[in-house]
């Protein structure tokens, strides 16, 4: 079959699954009404329906012969954003936004499910598609791997796609290697001597030992990651003191590290301590520094994302075809790609006045026309692996 011609046959049925789940919005770890319609539309169209993996998710499973067992993932979470859209299917949820396209994904994600029933005699094998919640900053998908999301059965491969402002609609990005950073959160407690503002000599000025290190930072990407690596270190928050005329005794300094490499994340972590330990010596104060990791790079396997490439040419033709569209934001699909060779992919959804609405952004809307491309290249895309392993 035609992915993308049986997929525009579901395209009014996806808006309205698209624009109920946007008008509906639920946080992380807290998608109890999504959740429920998820699983009564898998139990609908014959799936195996699992609840309540890591608290909301649900798994539905589709045996289908003989063959590999191939997995998709959906994310289902909101963002806590006040939505600013006059759209007549804005969030109803106040302070809660579909802000990164997850809608549209659980749209695709069902859209996906329907296809692969009604056209069982294109393929064979078992098909897993999970619906995850928790991605935004929850890693979902760690609570999930840890209740055995990758097990009864384990999956050979794994598709996960993601609607994508920064592209038009009707071109698709697949790319072989890391396309999305580690995520890593580190705090700096800069201990010194507080006292009258008017008598610094009496003093040890963490703000000023915390203005140094902000400064000092900037010469990790520049002067210790190579430039033909890839590197983020930033300052998001520097805070101390209560008053104009009182130095105090300890300022806060966090911030976040993004690299694709562990090499390069190594380097990065050993110098933004020693430049903070040191610069807080220097200064005569202390530093007390913690690192915590988020998640890891995503990384595409060449021979998987060759097949997702092959499924986007077939049905958008050499132009709809990206390659080469990388990010440094991260994502916990990593946790499923780190352990089964697999393929994200960005789907272009750029609103059609080609004035893109940034991602986490409260005006954020996308073109719906995304919804049934995204189906009918993840639906090819399931097929060409599933013949793959057939092979």
């Amino acid at each position: 079959m035609n992915g993308l011609e049986q997929a525009q046959e579901l395209y009014e049925q996806l808006v309205v699954w698209r624009r109920d789940f946007h008008r509906h919005p639920e946080l992380g770890l807290q998608e109890k009404r999504t959740a429920r319609i998820v699983a009564a539309r898998l139990r609908e169209l014959g799936y195996q329906v699992q609840t309540g993996i890591a608290r909301t998710g649900v798994v539905g499973v589709l045996e289908n012969g003989a063959g590999p067992v191939i997995m998709a993932r959906v994310d289902m979470d909101a963002l806590p954003i006040q939505e600013l859209t006059e759209a007549p299917y804005a969030s109803a949820s106040p302070g809660v936004m579909h802000a990164c396209g997850h809608d549209a994904h659980l749209a695709i994600g069902l859209g996906v499910a329907t296809l692969m029933v009604q056209h069982q005699d294109a393929w064979s094998g078992t098909f897993k598609l999970v619906f995850q919640p928790g991605e935004e900053g929850m890693n979902g998908a760690a609570i999930m791997v840890r209740e055995g999301v990758l097990e009864n059965p384990r999956p050979e491969r794994v598709l996960v796609l993601h609607v994508w402002n920064d592209q038009p609609v009707g071109t698709v990005s697949a790319t072989p290697g890391p396309v999305m950073s580690s995520a890593e959160t580190w705090e700096a407690q800069i201990l010194g001597k507080g006292g009258h503002a008017a008598m610094p000599e009496q003093t040890v000025d963490p703000v000023v030992t915390g203005a140094l290190i902000v400064n000092a930072l900037q010469t990790i990407v520049s002067r210790n990651v190579g430039p033909l690596e890839t590197a983020v270190v930033t300052v998001g928050k520097l805070e101390s003191g209560d008053t104009f005329n009182v130095i105090p005794e300890r300022a806060v300094l966090k911030g976040t590290v993004r690299t694709y490499e562990p090499e390069v994340r190594e380097i990065v972590i050993r110098r933004l301590q020693e430049i903070i330990e040191g610069m807080a010596a220097m200064m005569g104060a202390t530093a007390e520094f913690k690192m915590h990791a988020l998640t890891p790079a995503v990384c595409n396997d060449e021979a998987v994302t060759a097949e997702v490439q092959a499924a986007i040419q077939e049905l958008l033709g050499a132009d709809g075809l990206k390659i080469g569209v990388r990010t440094m934001g991260s994502e916990d699909a990593s946790f499923y790609l780190r352990e089964i060779p697999g393929c994200y992919f960005f789907v272009g959804s750029m609103p059609v006045d080609g004035k893109p609405i940034p991602h986490h952004n409260p005006y954020f809307d996308i073109d719906e026309q995304v919804l049934p491309i995204g189906v009918g290249v993840m639906v090819t895309a399931l097929q060409r692996l599933f013949a793959e392993g057939r092979a």
